[in-house]
This record gives structure tokens, sequence and C-alpha cells, in this order.
């Protein structure tokens, strides 16, 4: 299974947690909540639908609308199949929601995962935040010792285009400081003070309380 395709599985695992979807709603979501799959069709959506129902995770049911069921009838159509999440597929999703190693620093993984950090509990969290920082910080390293030893070599616009990019990076790098620090305050709230809202895990913290900063798109082309 490609790095890719085991993305959009945990994404699809993790929205049917939520509710059961059909295909469409899948995409739409897919789509519009977590934007990494823009680009994501239908002829890539249904086999992994496909490959989550031979493995137990997901099971296929008819659309429950009588209405729409009898108009597909009516029309000569397919009734539209509805996914559900099955146990199985539901302790599959947890045991991915508690890994943590370097491929859930990564753009696509880590903005998928941060998609359902509301479903996370907060040591995987932190652990996950703290990885995706380290890598962007050495990225941010390497890029600009690229830029010391090019500099005089490159024309104006290719030197701007570097920059935006190195500043691209130094932006999701103080974001990530930012959800860092305040997991680390939601952690050390004691009874009795102003914690933060409990999250699905029974844990305090989660994202900043002020709109001093927005979140960068983790999947931005000029963080790569």
């Amino acid at each position: 299974m490609s790095r890719r395709s085991g993305i959009l599985e945990f994404a699809v695992l993790g929205l049917l947690r939520e509710a059961p979807m059909h295909g469409y709603e899948l995409r739409k979501r897919l789509n519009t909540s977590l934007g990494i799959f823009r680009a994501f069709s239908y002829g890539t959506l249904y086999p992994c639908l496909k490959t989550l129902v031979a493995n137990g995770w997901l099971i296929e049911e008819p659309g429950s609308a009588p209405e729409e069921a009898l108009a597909s009838s009516l029309a000569g159509r397919r009734a539209k199949i509805v996914y559900r999440l099955t146990p199985e597929g539901k302790e599959h999703f947890e045991e991915l929601l508690s890994h943590t190693g370097p491929d859930t620093w990564e753009d696509e993984h880590f903005a998928a995962r941060f998609a359902f950090f509301g479903q996370t509990e907060r040591e995987v969290r932190m652990r996950v935040l703290e990885g995706r920082r380290s890598r962007l910080e050495e990225r941010l390293e390497k890029m600009r010792a690229s830029l010391a030893r090019t500099r005089e070599r490159l024309d104006d616009y290719t030197l701007e285009l570097q920059r935006h990019g190195m500043e691209s990076v130094e932006r999701e790098v103080r974001w990530l400081n930012e959800l860092i620090e305040s997991e680390r305050a939601g952690r050390d709230q004691r009874p009795g003070t102003d914690a933060p809202h409990d999250n699905d895990s029974g844990e305090t913290g989660g994202l900043p309380r002020h709109g001093g900063s927005t979140r960068p798109d983790p999947s931005d082309d000029t963080t790569k």
C-alpha cells in the first residue's frame, strides 16, 4: 500500500467514525474538510472503499431514505450505497490514531492526522506536533544553507521564491510552537482552574484560544 493510499484510508475511516456516508458525501467531505484531497476522484475513492470493505473495516448498506430508493428504482438507477464503520474498523482506526512514527510528520500525512486531533489522545498529539516541528526545523536549516551557497548565482525572482518558501516554513514552525505550548498548558491545568474544554479523549488541551495567527496549510507546496 502506497503512502498516499494509506492516508486516504485513514481519512475515510476517520470520517465514517463520525457518521455513515455514501460515496458522494465522503468525496465532498474529503474535498472541503481535508483540502489535501482536492485532487482525488471517484476513481481513487471507490477502490479504497472496496479495499476497506474487503478488510472487514466497512460494510455496505442500501440508502435509508425510502423516497430516494423509489426514485432510483423508477429511473433505473442503482440506489446509493451507504458505508458504515464496523467495530473492527473503529478498532483499526484507533490503532492508526495512536501511531506517531516519522511518516506522521510529513506534509500530507500530518494534515490528515491534524484533522482528527479531536479524537486523538493528548500524548499522541504532542509527539506528532513535536515530530512535525523537528522535521520542519531540519528542512528550514537545509533551506538556509542552500540559500547561503547559491545566493550569488540566483536571479531576483528565484531568490524571492526561495525566501517565500522559507517564510512559509518559519510561519508553520511558529504555529506549531503555539500549539505545543497550548497542549502543555492544558496538561498542566489543575482542578479548580479555568481549564480549556475537554476533548473526546477526556483530556484538556488543544488549539490556542487567541486569534493571533492562523493555521498554515501543511500541504502548501511552499513548505515541501
